[in-house]
């Protein structure tokens, strides 16, 4: 087994700075909102990882099933030598990808990319523990802006590697960028690949409501805990002084976007201190800050996006009831 490498590009200094200055534009706001990658601490992932087991979260068990499925039509249609992950977290869906790749033969190194050095070295280890015949070379940054420090397939004198790369971008976390991100994010990465090289993306489809809300309103309220833990995350960074029992979890389904948004709503009114920014922030009673959307998709819309971003899209699985899909998309 050779021991997996971990480059960080994203120190816990500048992700402090950055998360600072997002909290400081988005409470300013109206109305107010906070990115969701701050509900990522170690409570937060662990709470995620509770949601994806719960009986009314079904993106994540309809993307497994659909991997379980497609990972080998995958392999035998990218002869992929390099597969990097964006916003890998556990890896876990992965090792489908991973078992199928090096079954395959073609697979040499898998490059996970996340936000938390600490959640990346400990799924490092343990994948190389798995594939030892693997080289594992996690980059720890985030993933909108992280596309240049990823391993080319040209060498410094521009030369062609050989080796074939694909991005697997999963989990439905395209949703939670808006169509102006998305729009630019699709077209970064197209930037990165050559032509011939694969996008995978995984989205959650446009479905009924009545399915979606529970998704993200589970009975239990784990989704609840999650949503108010980015304000445990402002109270330990940034020493600010939210009564998390004030804010209460709401998910609507915004029909004209088509996406879920996932809002906090003040209780009572408050008045919260954030000393790190030197700030104080006024809610209303019944005032919602948004944090978190999840756009749903149209296959035909999405191919579009794809399509302007340089991609071609024809090789797509859906579940029975086409509520998810995975595209694997060419760079053309």
């Amino acid at each position: 087994m050779s021991e997996p490498t971990v480059e960080v590009h994203l120190s816990p200094e500048q992700l402090n700075q950055n998360l600072r200055d997002d909290a400081r534009v988005g409470l300013a706001a109206s109305p107010k909102w906070l990115p969701p990658k701050w509900f990522y601490d170690a409570r937060g992932s662990e709470l995620f990882e509770e949601i994806t087991r719960l009986p009314e979260y079904f993106p994540t068990r309809t993307e497994r099933e659909l991997l379980r499925v497609s990972a080998p039509h995958i392999a035998q249609a990218t002869d992929a030598q390099i597969l990097v992950e964006l916003g890998s977290g556990s890896s876990d869906k992965t090792r489908l990808l991973l078992d199928a790749l090096t079954a395959h033969g073609t697979l040499e190194r898998y490059v996970p990319q996340d936000v938390s050095e600490a959640a990346l070295v400990s799924a490092a280890r343990q994948l190389a523990e798995e594939f030892p015949s693997l080289a594992v070379h996690g980059i720890v940054s985030d993933f909108t802006e992280t596309l240049h420090n990823l391993p080319g397939r040209r060498g410094a004198d521009g030369s062609r590697s050989g080796s074939r790369r694909m991005i697997a971008f999963l989990g439905g976390t395209l949703g939670n960028l808006v169509p102006e991100e998305r729009e630019e994010f699709l077209a970064s990465i197209a930037e990165v690949l050559e032509e011939g090289e694969q996008l995978l993306l995984g989205v959650g489809l446009v479905t009924d409501p009545d399915v979606l809300v529970p998704a993200y309103a589970d009975a239990a309220g784990v989704t609840a805990r999650f949503n108010r833990n980015v304000l445990a995350v402002l109270n330990d960074r940034l020493g600010a002084d939210f009564d998390l029992s004030n804010f209460r979890h709401v998910a609507v389904w915004d029909q004209t976007n088509e996406w879920i948004e996932m809002r906090l709503e003040a209780r009572d009114a408050a008045t919260v201190h954030l000393p790190a920014l030197d700030m104080s922030v006024e809610f209303a009673a019944g005032e919602q800050m948004r944090t978190e959307i999840s756009a749903k998709f149209r296959l035909e819309g999405i191919g579009k996006e794809l399509a302007s971003a340089g991609f071609t899209s024809d090789r797509v699985w859906t579940d029975p009831l086409d509520r998810f899909a995975l595209i694997l998309a060419d760079r053309v």
